[in-house]
């Protein structure tokens, strides 16, 4: 089935057919592969057709080869150069709201709210036990 393929080479196919997975992509009469959307192009991807068509030549690299179930696995972005991203913008830090650490009389620390909850929840459970008896 694909004979001299190997992944790994780079080849020039014809586009074939095109499905929202991918496009189909005949590399000489007998053989053709598929590139999957994700390997279209650079960047995202909505639409195939934004990018190719039928008829269109393309140069496709072979990135997977599988005999067996008769399946060749090409990428059009793997023959290009990525685009240079713009340098980050420096981004200051968030400022994140720290939550008020109360300092006791003997150097323990605690949150303010838990304290004032705590003998209430504790109150709860010993009359909850009681009603329980």
């Amino acid at each position: 089935m694909t004979g001299n393929i190997e992944a790994g080479s780079i080849l020039t196919g014809k586009v074939t057919g095109i499905q929202p997975y991918g496009a189909f992509v005949a590399l000489d009469e007998h053989t053709q592969g598929l590139v999957h959307i994700s390997e279209i192009t650079h960047g995202y991807v909505k639409d195939i057709h934004d990018h190719l068509k039928v008829g269109d030549e393309v140069k496709v690299k072979v990135l997977s080869v599988d005999e067996e179930a008769g399946k060749i696995g090409l990428s059009i972005k793997a023959t290009e150069e990525a685009p240079v991203q713009p340098a980050a913008r420096a981004r200051k830090p968030r400022r994140r709201q720290a939550a008020a650490i109360i300092q006791e009389g003997d150097g323990q620390q605690g949150f303010n709210t838990l304290k004032e909850k705590l003998q209430e929840w504790i109150d709860q459970s010993q009359s909850e036990d009681l009603i329980k008896k």
